[in-house]
């Protein structure tokens, strides 16, 4: 898995390195974080690009993320689409979660899914919900997902 930071700059290590390092240097500089993760997709013509995003936040001193895309020619539904991005955020979360843990630093997974039932979205929230929680994650949806729904979401648009 290629990730960058969001110059652009690559990181050429293992994620989980990346992520333990950047920890270690924001710890040391007194920061308080919270890492939230979340990934949103955009349909353009016969592709599906994902992208999923982990941001830090350092507690009222801004934040930074880290990036990942992912292009695909599988064709989704709304629900199957929406149930992917969750994976592919559980997926990454359930890699790094024993390092939140051991440096004491909270994790939110959000969802691109709106709980407003009058959206198409809204047909993933229960499962998403439930995948999400059934780890043992923290879950937020719309409105509060800002990683899925305004990180990612700048990302892949």
């Amino acid at each position: 898995m290629k990730w960058r930071k969001f110059n652009g700059d690559p990181i050429d290590v293992p994620i989980v390195e990346a992520v333990e390092k950047a920890i270690k240097r924001e710890t040391e500089k007194g920061f308080r974080l919270k890492v939230c993760i979340g990934t949103d997709s955009q349909v353009k013509g016969a592709d599906t690009e994902f992208a999923t995003v982990i941001v830090f936040l350092r507690e009222g001193h801004g934040g930074f993320m880290f990036i990942h895309n992912e292009k695909t020619k599988q064709v989704f539904s709304i629900k199957e689409r929406m149930l992917v991005e969750v994976a592919k955020s559980i997926e990454i979360a359930y890699e790094l979660c024993n390092l939140f843990t051991n440096y004491d630093v909270d994790m939110e997974v959000h969802a691109d899914i709106n709980t407003n039932p009058n959206f198409k979205s809204n047909d993933a929230l229960k499962e998403a919900m439930g995948y999400i929680l059934g780890m043992g994650f923290a879950f937020k949806a719309k409105p509060e997902a800002f990683a899925s729904s305004s990180c990612a979401n700048k990302i892949v648009n």
